[in-house]
């Protein structure tokens, strides 16, 4: 996808997303986020989330205290479309371009 291109789908409502699971294991919680997803305009995120929010269902509940709280807070997360990080995401790749035109 070129520069052009990527701009012309954020105008129109795509954006970058990370996902979150959280896993535990008794006194330890480990809560991480996913590789950032494109998700264009119009396109839904279940197909990209279900797997983090599975993991999140099955593997999260079980630390003491952590789980209880980082679980319910990566499922909303995931089920309400992911962690908007565009901004991010945009600035980064437009740092690279504008050193890849300096040299």
């Amino acid at each position: 996808m070129t520069v052009g291109q990527l701009q012309d789908e954020l105008r129109q409502g795509g954006r970058f997303v990370v996902f979150e699971y959280c896993i535990s294991i008794v006194v330890m919680t480990f809560k991480r986020s996913s590789d950032v997803y494109f998700i264009r305009a119009g396109e839904g995120t279940t197909g990209k989330s279900i797997g983090y929010t599975l993991v999140s269902l099955l593997l999260g509940w079980w630390g003491i205290p952590w789980g209880f709280i980082y679980t319910p807070m990566a499922l909303i997360t995931n089920l309400g479309g992911g962690k908007d990080v565009t901004e991010a995401v945009v600035s980064s790749l437009l740092a690279t371009v504008s050193q890849r035109s300096d040299t």
